[in-house]
């Protein structure tokens, strides 16, 4: 498939998947053959927007021929679709969380191994501009991060709650930056519109590293927020950064750049002297990573399609997508029955 035109589609023209189409659409090396929705106005303006068929079933869009497909439904109807496409052949990205539940994640995985294609999954915070320059600075080595995601109401995604409906992509990115599964994990949640959680805290410690040090994260995640906030901040031995994804912006303090500051002041507080006076947002040299223009949905794009192309492993697969879940699942269970309640 190294040259070929790959034909793709979207199942489920909502929301995030009306992109996709469009993404597919304006994609080099890609053509968009059409979509399926239950809504047929819905799916007719995507076609007529951006070219393909409107099929009225995932047997028709196969009866027609497809290579590579986006799954964009609601989280429940993810297995139902995936495990029909995987095991004709056709490569899947399924949009975030891969499924509602851990089981689910496991057996659309074990689709995916089983045809021998790709699967992705669709955390697409990793490609975010900010994310991209974050991880321009190597391996991190957190001890300690903190991660905010709070908003107002969307009324979207009401069919799970704010852990899988959001905090999922923060749980991705823990797993992009730590690497493994957390030891322990405390939690809060409380749930205001519905039976799901609405605000989620969450406190999760990973296993000691070789040099016998834990890092810990701090998670908040709550659709009942009066403004929007998405920031992450790292703290490692060697390296502080503070992330602003509505901002775009990210800081950047490196221990080595202030390394004769830290010593000036370690000396005058064991003399004693008096430093109330001292700003020191003044002695710490700091600096501001460039953030690129680019849309995070069309990076994801194609590394999928370069996937599909190359019979590469997916950059997020279905081992980082169930791992996602996994601990998603942990937490509402840990919040409903653990020794914090969800109420």
């Amino acid at each position: 498939m190294t040259d070929k035109t790959l034909r793709c589609a979207v199942i489920g023209v909502g929301r995030m998947g009306r992109h996709h189409a469009r993404v597919y659409a304006q994609m080099s090396g890609a053509e968009l053959v059409g979509v399926v929705d239950h809504d047929a106005g819905r799916a007719a303006n995507i076609v007529e927007e951006w070219g393909g068929e409107a099929f009225a079933s995932i047997e028709e869009l196969l009866a027609h021929g497809v290579d590579a497909v986006t799954i964009a439904t609601p989280t429940i109807h993810h297995r139902a679709a995936a495990e029909q496409l995987l095991t004709a052949g056709v490569a899947c990205l399924i949009e975030k969380p891969l499924a509602p539940t851990a089981e689910d994640a496991a057996a659309i995985a074990a689709a995916a191994g089983a045809a021998g294609v790709a699967l992705q999954v669709g955390h697409v915070v990793r490609y975010d501009p900010v994310m991209q320059a974050i991880k321009s600075l190597g391996e991190l080595n957190p001890r300690h991060l903190e991660l905010h995601r709070i908003s107002p109401m969307t009324f979207r995604s009401v069919d799970v709650g704010v852990v899988l409906d959001m905090m999922i992509h923060d749980l991705d990115l823990l797993t992009m930056l730590v690497g493994e599964a957390p030891e322990d994990v405390q939690a809060s949640a409380v749930a205001v519109l519905g039976e799901a959680e609405d605000v989620c805290n969450v406190r999760m410690t990973y296993p000691a590293s070789a040099d016998g040090h834990r890092c810990v994260a701090n998670i908040t995640a709550s659709r009942l927020a009066m403004k929007t906030e998405r920031t992450l901040r790292i703290i490692s031995e060697d390296i502080y950064i503070s992330a602003d994804f509505v901002e775009r912006t990210v800081k950047v303090i490196r221990k080595a750049a202030n390394a004769e500051q830290i010593a000036a002041l370690r000396t005058q507080l064991a003399a004693g002297e008096d430093l109330s006076n001292v700003n020191y947002l003044d002695l710490v040299q700091f600096e501001d990573l460039e953030i690129e223009d680019a849309e995070p949905l069309k990076l994801q794009a194609e590394d999928f399609l370069r996937s599909v192309r190359t019979g590469e492993r997916p950059p997020v697969d279905a081992e980082a997508g169930s791992l996602a879940v996994q601990v998603a699942e942990r937490i509402v269970e840990t919040a409903r029955g653990g020794q914090l309640s969800l109420t």
